[in-house]
């Protein structure tokens, strides 16, 4: 593991040390167990497995592999076992389960234009099949929507708060991810209200951090990507567009409260909410925590990427940060620098 990961994992298990004990002697279904969130997620229950928690978690990995070719698992053990399933299908586990993390999904602009109706499938048909688990075991589920189910908000809407409903096109290029995450809460909600199945929403907005692919293709790991070949960052349409950024370590922590504490049927925000930068300014300050001189690229939108992406991104986070305790401690520089 590299040293920066390594240091972020141990604070992750630091700062959950209030709750962390609720994991000891639990089973954990992990639903995407080999992307970039799916990883952390391992990274984080064998740290808690090494030496903290007094009986150890057993964590089961899932993935298609559909967005993941060439990553290899690091082999089965006593505590961790990995299968390789498609979540469209149904899934038995032997024995008890206790919790559920559904964070399989095609989140890449790149990928669900390129794999539409399985973006959608996954987080209809996956999350339906993973509820049904939660309701059939009594395990307590994680379901990962996204803050794209608020489309392009209204300028009086930024931040965002989690009861603003969306202004997304169920038409275009986005719509097959935008909409399916929409349904797939839908179905949250369905299952906590008609068959208290216990489950909880977390909508992430721009997690970055190290371990992301180059593949990934969007704006941190093309820039990381672009500087690390020594080419001009490629900036798409104006760079006008702005987002928030929030770090890696920060995001797991408030994925972690939220699964152990948050509200059945209700959903969350998990971001940091400063600074709200454009795409140049981001260039700015990676040029500044790299202290080079970074050449940039003016494109249009490529064929393989979807256009007509939301111009604001910024979440309102109070409900999590009054509700859960959840509170970002990573500046963007920082992260930024930790990442690059």
């Amino acid at each position: 593991m590299h040293p920066i990961i390594d240091q972020d994992v141990g604070q992750i298990a630091e700062r959950l040390a209030a709750d962390r004990d609720r994991f000891a002697g639990k089973t954990i279904l992990l639903v995407g167990g080999m992307g970039f969130l799916g990883q952390n997620f391992r990274y984080v229950f064998d740290r808690l497995n090494d030496g903290i928690l007094d009986r150890p978690c057993r964590i089961i990995s899932v993935d298609s592999m559909i967005t993941s070719a060439g990553k290899t698992h690091d082999g089965d053990d006593e505590n961790h076992i990995f299968l390789e399933h498609d979540i469209r299908e149904p899934l038995e586990i032997d024995g008890e389960l206790d919790f559920i993390i559904h964070c399989a999904g095609v989140a890449s602009p790149y990928y669900y234009r390129r794999f539409p109706v399985e973006t959608i499938e996954v987080a209809t048909l996956g999350t339906k099949n993973t509820l049904e688990m939660g309701r059939r075991y009594g395990s307590r589920v994680l379901y990962f929507s996204s803050s794209e189910i608020y489309g392009d908000p209204t300028p009086e809407a930024i931040p965002t708060k989690e009861d603003y409903k969306g202004n997304v096109s169920c038409l275009g290029p986005r719509a097959c991810y935008d909409e399916s995450k929409r349904m797939g809460e839908t179905m949250c909600y369905i299952y906590s209200e008609y068959f208290e199945t216990d489950v909880s929403i977390v909508r992430p907005f721009n997690i970055y951090g190290p371990g992301m692919c180059e593949t990934d293709y969007r704006v941190l790991p093309n820039f990381a990507s672009a500087i690390k070949a020594g080419r001009p960052l490629p900036i798409y349409a104006s760079g006008r567009q702005t987002r928030t950024y929030c770090y890696l370590a920060d995001a797991m922590v408030g994925f972690l409260q939220v699964l152990l504490k948050g509200r059945s049927g209700e959903p969350y925000n998990i971001g940091n909410p400063t600074p709200e930068v454009s795409v140049h300014e981001l260039a700015d300050i990676i040029e500044r925590v790299t202290s080079a001189s970074v050449e940039r690229t003016s494109l249009e939108y490529p064929d393989t990427y979807p256009g007509d992406e939301p111009q604001r991104r910024c979440p309102d986070i109070l409900k999590a940060a009054s509700k859960l305790g959840y509170a970002p401690k990573v500046d963007l520089e920082t992260g930024l620098r930790r990442f690059i």
